[in-house]
């Protein structure tokens, strides 16, 4: 049996993010990474002058990528339950549906707060550090420091 195989059987039905890769098989993350970096920046998704002009309402073009980010993922998980695509490593994708809670309102005005604030979401932070906004650093920090408070009084937050 070669390795492939071998690694399919021993990972039947084992989430994806549970298989242990060397840390040269996470190459393929950091390529991917800095290729959506790289769109980020020439897209100007990441600046915040754009940013502001969504939050000001002056402006439909961030709206217009959130929207085809939307759409793109409506799209993918219709096709992937309509022709029950499986992952790379045979397993089968199965989508919890989502019950919805107050919490989700105020987590959801807290990240729009932040992010109208500092003109930065999570995902372009280390692209926005990359060009050479390294204040931003600062808020990379906040929100690492945020998870970790959100991980030591989640039990008492309404979810």
């Amino acid at each position: 049996m070669n390795k492939l195989e071998n690694k399919n059987t021993d990972t039947e039905g084992t989430n994806g993010s549970q298989i242990k890769d060397s840390g040269f098989s996470n190459l393929k993350y950091l390529v991917v990474g800095i290729f959506f970096g790289i769109v980020f920046v020439k897209a100007e998704i990441i600046s915040w002058f754009r940013i502001q002009e969504m939050f000001h309402l002056q402006s439909f073009f961030m709206y217009g990528v959130i929207g085809s980010a939307v759409a793109v993922g409506l799209i993918s998980v219709q096709i992937i339950k309509k022709f029950n695509i499986k992952t790379i490593q045979g397993e089968k994708i199965e989508i919890q549906p989502k019950t919805f809670s107050k919490g989700q309102i105020y987590g959801g005005l807290m990240f729009g707060f932040g992010w109208a604030i500092t003109g930065a979401c999570p995902g372009p932070l280390f692209a926005q550090i990359g060009t050479g906004v390294t204040v931003i650093v600062v808020t990379l920090v906040s929100a690492i420091f945020g998870t970790w408070v959100y991980g030591l009084i989640k039990d008492k937050l309404p979810h």
